[in-house]
Formats: C-alpha cells, sequence, structure tokens
C-alpha cells in the first residue's frame, strides 16, 4: 500500500493540483497522511479543504488550521500571517470549520506517530535541529514520526546512541530500516528551503521505503488569486522564491 504525505498545503490550490497530478505519475497511492496546515496564508482554503477531503485522509491540525477556527490566539503570528489567518476566517463554511475543528492533533498509524509540529508540542513546536529532535525522540513509542511545520523536507535519524540532521532531496528514497527515524515531507504550499517547487512524499508501506518528490506549479497564478484576496504583498512574493 502507498500513502500520500504532504504537509503545509496553505491554502494553495494550484500546488495541492499539482502535487495530486505527480503522485499519479509516479504510481498513485491508495491513501493520505496530510500533516496539517490545510489553510493559511494562501487563497483558496475552502477549494483545498473540499479536495483534501475527497481524499479521505488521516490529518491533523497544524496551528493555521487551529487559529482559523479561533482555537488559538493568533498574538504570536507574523503581522502578514495574523492578517491572513483573518482573511482565511472569513471564507470558511460551517462544515469547513467543522472540519477543521475536529482534526486531532496527533495520531499513530502503525509505525508512525503523525503530528504537525511535534510529539512534545504537537501544533506549535519546530523540530528543525538535533537538540529540539532529540528530546522528541523520547516523546513518541512508534518507531518512526511525520511532522511538518517547518516547510523544509528534513530527516532526524536515532540510531540508540546519536541523533543526526540531513536535508531530504528531490528524487531522494529512505529505506525505513532498524534506526528511529523523524521524517518531515516539506511544503506543498509554501516551501521555504528556497526551491519554490511543492515538496511531498510517497510511503511504500510494503517496500518500506519513502520517496522524497518535488513538483512544479503555475506560482503566478496563486499570486494573482492572493493580490485579488488583498493578502499581505510579502506572502505573495514568497512562494516565488521558497522562502
Amino acid at each position: 500500500m502507498k500513502y500520500l504525505v504532504i504537509a503545509d498545503i496553505h491554502s494553495n490550490l494550484e500546488a495541492f493540483e499539482a502535487v495530486l497530478e505527480d503522485a499519479q505519475n509516479h504510481g498513485g497511492f491508495g491513501h493520505t497522511w496530510c500533516i496539517g496546515d490545510v489553510v493559511g496564508y494562501g487563497p483558496d482554503p475552502a477549494a483545498c479543504i473540499k479536495l483534501l477531503k475527497q481524499l479521505d485522509p488521516v490529518c491533523v491540525c497544524g496551528n493555521h488550521d487551529s487559529a482559523a477556527v479561533g482555537e488559538i490566539d493568533i498574538g504570536d503570528f507574523s503581522s502578514e500571517a495574523a492578517k491572513a489567518n483573518r482573511w482565511t476566517a472569513g471564507q470558511l463554511s460551517d462544515d469547513d470549520r467543522g472540519f477543521l475543528v475536529g482534526l486531532p492533533k496527533l495520531v499513530v498509524e502503525d509505525d508512525f506517530t503523525i503530528v504537525h509540529g511535534s510529539p512534545r508540542q504537537p501544533v506549535w513546536e519546530y523540530i528543525a535541529h538535533t537538540i529540539t529532535a532529540e528530546d522528541n525522540f523520547r516523546r513518541f513509542d512508534t518507531p518512526f514520526c511525520i511532522v511538518g511545520h517547518t516547510h523544509v523536507p528534513f530527516l532526524f535519524t536515532y540510531d540508540g546512541a546519536k541523533v543526526c540532521g540531513s536535508v531530504l532531496r528531490a528524487g531522494d528514497m529512505l529505506v525505513l530500516g532498524d534506526n528511529r527515524l523523524i521524517i518531515n515531507p516539506g511544503g506543498v504550499g509554501q516551501p521555504r528551503d528556497r526551491d519554490p517547487r511543492a515538496s511531498y512524499a510517497i510511503f511504500d508501506a510494503e517496500e518500506m521505503v519513502l520517496h522524497n518528490y518535488r513538483v512544479t506549479y503555475d506560482v503566478a497564478a496563486t499570486q494573482r488569486k492572493m493580490e485579488r484576496a488583498g493578502l499581505p504583498d510579502f506572502l505573495v512574493s514568497r512562494i516565488a522564491w521558497g522562502v
């Protein structure tokens, strides 16, 4: 069985659709794991929720999902993120809000713990450094953990003695074996590793391998929508640079 692994869609419909098409070109998938932040920043929150629901995903909530339905305070958001979040909240139907409200903070699926931020702080914490990863390896019991939130495809490995970190690059194939892993598939809708292509992964449960992929999408179309919506200029420009 193959699983599509996506994180941080961030209301970017063009990126999301490109990922789904590209995943089919790589052999397709039977299940979907969504690692949170379906909405926020981008121009199509309702459309992205609708498309995601069609995949019948296992999905956890991210900080932008929670903020859009008033479950967390946006006081810690940047001014641009806060403005986008207020706009996003106004675009959601009751059904959309019900979907976001119903998302769990953490899910365990077989050998995987799935959480947006970290096992230690599911909604907010970024796992971007080995010192953070080291403590979080003590916070989940499964062999593997999948996270999002940083928008950067990354891997932390624990061999029982030390934690090592490495970047996941387009085309990388990761064999899941004895080492415990924290895996980040990167961001679909707002990558932040200076590569504007949408990032995602496909996990093959029979072969126990995970492939990281990147795909180009119509960035300009998303930017035009954002401009028409009056979203902050910085958010419009950053998706073209992957920052």
